[in-house]
């Protein structure tokens, strides 16, 4: 690792889809033990870049690096990317009919066991590995005999995003609206899971248009994007003017750059 203990740089980072830029000499340092909160608006290139953190292969990089763990990202297929520790918790979960969410849950820990040459747990012991898992985000047993996502509701879903995350134990988190469609409650206890994770030196990028949710995150930076670029990196400033003047107040930028 480097003196500064860095998880993710993006430098001078343009990605294209198809043949519209998405992102545009985006430049984002995230270090360990961190948590940075993207805004932006819609279309802003936010959700597009955690597709291309993933390895979505709809995006082309076409300037710039993009370095994770001093590897280079761009040469790591989505399924090593996902093994090195690189986890998303989408915006839309999806459903997928036939498989109960335990066994959906079981093959995605066995698979990172298996990754790193260590046992794999079988049924039995699997369940009683999880169930702590599932008294911290308050979900019951019946909830991982059903089919993966199918009929939950958006909390369900969510509650569900977060369960994965404990099960991976990822280093690279990103959390794509995970607060969208929850209630005061399930916001809590998403979030004090988020706050109390003790994952290995692991760094967090929430995606977010809520500045409600910081109240509940000890955070690192504040950034702003805007057409596909970070104009404004700051803390809790940053999200007063946002909430005062709207977004149009980080378009000038020769008035308010980074500092």
């Amino acid at each position: 690792m480097t003196d500064k203990s860095e998880i993710l740089n993006l430098k001078n980072f343009k990605l294209t889809l198809g043949n519209k830029t998405i992102l545009n000499n985006l430049n984002l340092v995230i270090n360990e033990n961190e948590i940075h909160i993207l805004m932006g608006p819609n279309g802003s290139g936010k959700t597009s870049l955690s597709k291309f953190l993933t390895g979505h292969l709809d995006y082309n990089v076409v300037e710039g690096s993009a370095i994770y763990l001093e590897k280079n990202l761009l040469n790591m297929s989505p399924e090593a990317r996902s093994n090195n520790g690189i986890f998303l918790a989408f915006q839309y979960p999806p459903e997928i009919s036939g498989v109960t969410n335990y066994d959906f849950l079981r093959i995605i820990y066995n698979q990172k066991k298996k990754n790193y040459n260590q046992n794999e747990l079988n049924p039995i012991d699997f369940f009683d590995y999880i169930i702590p898992y599932c008294k911290k985000l308050e979900i019951s047993e019946e909830f991982l005999m059903r089919n993966f996502n199918e009929g939950f509701s958006g909390g369900e879903k969510k509650k569900n995003e977060i369960l994965q995350m404990l099960l991976l134990d990822p280093k690279l988190i990103i959390l794509d609206e995970i607060d969208s469609g929850l209630d005061i409650d399930a916001i809590k206890v998403i979030f004090d899971c988020i706050s109390n994770y003790k994952g290995k030196n692991s760094s967090f990028l929430v995606i977010t248009h809520n500045p409600k949710i910081l109240q509940y995150l000890r955070y690192t930076n504040i950034h702003i994007l805007l057409n596909g670029n970070i104009i404004k990196t700051g803390n809790y400033e940053v999200v007063e003017s946002l909430e005062q003047y709207g977004y149009d107040f980080f378009t000038n930028i020769n008035s308010f750059k980074n500092k």
